[in-house]
């Protein structure tokens, strides 16, 4: 994802109805965001593959390929923040969507005001900020300042929401977060509808990327009936 002060953000909309897109899009227009649109997941890659872009605000039912595969795709080579839209509200869709890589979600029907907070907020908490330059932890080392981590130098392909898990966790070495500041932090929302199953997901995705054995974990540790901690991995001599 390429960003930064001196423009606009840009965002793709990608909705096979026409009038959605155009209610996404002037809701996105009215809080400072350029707007690209695509009725399909064919255009929308294209878009994808060829334009600097910070955010992408994605239809589920499309025909064709869906939202939910197309954000796979993207994710697998990029990390532009994505806002699923469905008109499903079960907690388990939600959580095939951020399965898929996906930092946010919102149901049909939805306050056009409510899509432009979320996109000003997962735009915000995927730059930079100032601070501490990195998070070093045994073998991991975390660069705050572009947002990317390696493991024993092997960089780590994470998603925006994954990264900001491994960073809510990694500043807090060894303490025990409880889920709901998790949620909060991770996706800047107070809900708990599905906030445990949300979190509980991302975990599984993130120890699958830093356990040797993500069944029994080392790193990454379940704080029963709080949330979760990290822990420095023991050196052995």
């Amino acid at each position: 994802m390429t960003t930064g002060p001196t423009r606009d953000p840009v965002a793709l909309v990608v909705d096979d109805e026409p009038q959605m897109r155009a209610i996404i899009t002037f809701a996105l227009e009215t809080q400072g965001f350029t707007c690209l649109e695509a009725s399909d997941a064919r255009t929308a890659w294209h878009v994808v593959e060829h334009t600097p872009l910070d955010l992408v605000v994605l239809d589920v039912m499309m025909p064709g390929e869906d939202g939910v595969t197309l954000c796979r795709r993207i994710r697998r080579g990029h990390d532009v923040p994505i806002i699923l839209l469905t008109a499903k509200g079960e907690v388990d869709d939600r959580v095939d969507g951020l399965e898929a890589g996906a930092d946010d979600y919102l149901t049909k029907p939805f306050s056009p005001r409510e899509l432009a907070l979320r996109a000003q907020a997962v735009v915000r908490r995927a730059r930079p900020t100032a601070g501490p330059a990195s998070i070093v932890v045994g073998t991991l080392e975390i660069d705050l300042a572009t947002m990317r981590a390696t493991d024993a130098d092997v960089p780590l392909q994470l998603s925006a929401t994954e990264m900001r898990l491994l960073v809510a966790l990694a500043t807090r070495l060894g303490e025990p977060v409880p889920w709901r500041d998790l949620v909060h932090e991770v996706w800047a929302t107070d809900t708990d509808d599905g906030g445990r199953e949300m979190l509980k997901t991302t975990v599984y995705r993130l120890r699958a990327r830093l356990e040797e054995d993500p069944s029994s974990p080392t790193r990454i540790l379940t704080a029963r009936g709080v949330g979760y901690r990290m822990v420095r991995p023991v050196t052995r001599t």
